[in-house]
């Protein structure tokens, strides 16, 4: 066979999406966050959804719930520190935790606050 034969006009071809894993967003959610081993339970994952932030939010779920995880490219602090970052796939109906910090505070200052502010609103109209 002469190199000829190989160098002959290829046709044209449509290009199609290649997706190496079942598209996940029909009987899943995708959660992204930095990793953690759960401290008590070796059958649950720790998800820190914004791990530099102030304002951080976790997420617990049991690993049988995660269908599939991907990794993305992690993330570094000013001082050095690289977070592994993924995306995991939760299966929809699970049950999963919500941990948000907040300050614990009285109440009766969020209404009276209120109180303030409705009065400083009618004495401007």
């Amino acid at each position: 066979m002469t190199i000829r034969s190989y160098l002959q006009k290829a046709g044209i071809f449509e290009i199609e999406k290649y997706s190496s894993h079942p598209n996940y967003s029909k009987d899943c959610v995708a959660f992204t966050g930095a990793p953690r081993k759960h401290p008590n339970d070796p059958d649950k994952l720790i998800l820190i959804s914004d791990p530099f932030s102030t304002n951080t939010i976790f997420f617990e779920f049991k690993m049988d719930d995660i269908k599939h995880m991907e990794e993305l490219p992690s993330i570094v602090s000013e001082t050095g520190e690289s977070l592994k970052i993924v995306k995991i796939w939760v299966k929809k109906g699970s049950l999963g935790l919500k941990y948000e910090p907040f300050v614990v505070e009285d109440t009766l200052r969020y209404l009276h606050d209120t109180e303030v502010l409705l009065q400083e609103e009618q004495s401007n109209s």
